[in-house]
């Protein structure tokens, strides 16, 4: 059970830097605790020292055989999955001494702050009236109103070809339907 947190509103800044100092100090105490024991347990036998034939690997030289290159591509090895699972439990702490430390004036946590906890929108919503898109004629007029907004400076080229392209797709749904229901028709009337 885990040990109830404090609540932090109603202290300055300085006392929550102590808190967030206490609770840093603690998590590194924690993980030096869990970093020794996943050493501990850790297994040390190796076979290539204890005489077994590795797998995939020549007996004379101790490289991989041809076709085997080892370790598959992007695995982990056991010290990286260690501290990322350590990492994983201490994250909300992290983010907290973090954020207590930006709120403090240091510029690189700012930074980091600014950076990763609030990156920037890739993309911003735009806000259009178009015509409701039923018919392929539909689609041609949703187009034609892109086309001029990007024109007026309404509407910035890279944004208006992103909305055209969410109109062709649309279209080209529309025709497929289009075309699905004539062949059930024609074939209908084949029978």
């Amino acid at each position: 059970m885990t040990p109830a947190k404090p609540n932090l509103s109603g202290l300055s800044l300085v006392q929550i830097e102590a808190v967030a100092e206490t609770r840093v100090h603690r998590a590194n105490q924690d993980n030096l605790e869990r970093a020794r024991d996943a050493e501990a347990n850790c297994d040390r036998t190796s076979p290539v020292l204890s005489g077994d034939e590795p797998l995939g690997r020549d007996l004379d030289t101790g490289r991989f055989t041809a076709g085997n290159s080892g370790r598959p591509r992007g695995s982990l090895n056991k010290s990286t999955i260690i501290a990322r699972n350590l990492l994983e439990e201490q994250a909300e702490t992290f983010a907290r001494s973090l954020v207590a430390l930006a709120l403090a004036g240091d510029t690189q946590a700012l930074r980091v702050c600014s950076t990763r906890l609030l990156p920037a929108r890739r993309d911003l919503p735009v806000d259009i009236d178009l015509p409701a898109i039923v018919t392929a004629h539909d689609a041609v007029i949703a187009a034609g109103t892109v086309t001029a907004m990007v024109g007026e400076g309404r509407l910035t080229p890279s944004e208006g070809q992103k909305v055209a392209s969410i109109i062709e797709t649309q279209r080209r749904a529309i025709e497929t339907a289009e075309l699905e229901r004539r062949i059930l028709i024609l074939e209908a009337s084949v029978k």
